[in-house]
């Protein structure tokens, strides 16, 4: 059988890798990377036991830094492995420092690159993931389109060969595991929340952690609701909250914090949440499959059908438009299936088979 490279370094490529790599291991002998970018066990070990991923082959251990630092220590860390392993085929996900690197190291090697979630956009280039998304799709030969979207975009780039509308992978995971996520609601009971009585909040974007008057603006929203808020807090956005001793906004009586939670306990609260307060892409498209609406927390959306369907609402880091977001809810009556049907990863590892082989 024929060798591919994995890369994932965080929480959505987990997710994402879950749902690919039993596909991918019925064609190709798989060596999973894991680039240590989420190194909190909240965030990398427990999801890999929960989703029964296996174990990466090698973990480069990278840790928190600068973009800089990130992707730096991540080349020359890939590049030893790539030559090592000599594989026919690196797969990435995403947008993420791990997936820039794992491009730049497979071209320079002259190692085919498939790119899941190819093609999609957020058009401001001081967002970082959207530079991470250029570089990649630059260097890739198979581009995985999650939507007609991306495919648009690429074409629009002048890419157009092995350009593949796959639909999503973690829809997959969510239509896979559909009766567990719905049926076993421990997570509900265990915070006192009702079904569709409680909104759940996600906030680790380096666009608004890193910008504290964006972090405010949303903070003080979220005091503001009147509504029960479980608040399921990234270890990186908690340390930011405290350091600019904004601790007090998030002990308003109607918000609940805690740890970083496990896929499932997350799905089953985004599937029984009245209302999403994200800035999280992968909790956009979740909360749209789910039929919750999000108000998105961010300026932009690489998501963009799910806020022209009406499904989310583009509110950003403004308290005001928050709020009012809150209050014109409305629910559409039409949704379409634009994120596909739950078979993107048994699309994937088919093509790549046909291509590689």
């Amino acid at each position: 059988m024929k060798k591919i490279i994995t890369v994932v370094g965080a929480r959505p490529q987990f997710i994402k890798l879950a749902a690919l790599s039993p596909h991918i291991r019925k064609y190709f002998t798989e060596v999973i990377v894991h680039t240590g970018q989420h190194y909190d066990s909240n965030l990398s070990d427990n999801f890999f036991q929960e989703l029964n991923i296996p174990q990466p082959d090698y973990n480069l251990e990278i840790g928190s830094g600068t973009a800089g630092f990130q992707i730096g220590n991540m080349i020359l860390k890939l590049e030893e492995v790539f030559i090592k392993e000599n594989p026919c085929c690196v797969i990435v996900f995403g947008d993420t420092n791990s997936t820039a690197a794992a491009s730049i190291v497979a071209a320079k090697l002259n190692i085919k690159l498939a790119h899941i979630e190819a093609g999609l956009r957020e058009f401001d280039k001081s967002i970082p993931e959207e530079t991470n998304k250029l570089i990649t799709d630059i260097l890739t030969d198979f581009y995985f389109c999650p939507t007609d979207t991306g495919v648009a975009i690429l074409k629009s780039m002048g890419i157009t060969n092995n350009v593949f509308n796959v639909g999503d992978v973690m829809i997959d995971l969510i239509e896979e595991n559909r009766i567990k996520i719905e049926s076993e609601t421990k997570i509900l009971s265990d915070f006192n929340l009702t079904k569709k009585d409680y909104v759940l909040a996600t906030i680790h974007r380096a666009s608004n952690t890193d910008n504290s008057e964006n972090l405010k603006e949303i903070l003080n929203a979220l005091s503001q609701i009147k509504q029960k808020i479980i608040f399921p807090i990234h270890p990186r956005t908690y340390s930011i909250i405290q350091n600019l001793g904004l601790s007090a906004r998030v002990k308003s009586d109607n918000i609940i914090i805690t740890k970083p939670l496990g896929y499932f306990d997350t799905q089953t609260l985004i599937h029984y949440a009245k209302f999403i307060l994200t800035d999280s892409g992968g909790v956009t498209k979740e909360a749209y499959y789910h039929k919750t609406q999000a108000i998105l927390l961010d300026k932009q959306t690489e998501w963009i059908e799910t806020v022209n369907e009406g499904w989310n609402i583009q509110a950003g880091p403004s308290e005001k438009n928050i709020i009012n977001a809150v209050l014109s809810l409305k629910k559409p009556d039409f949704q379409s299936s634009f994120l596909g049907s739950g078979d993107a990863s048994k699309k994937i590892s088919y093509i790549l088979h046909d291509k590689l082989y």
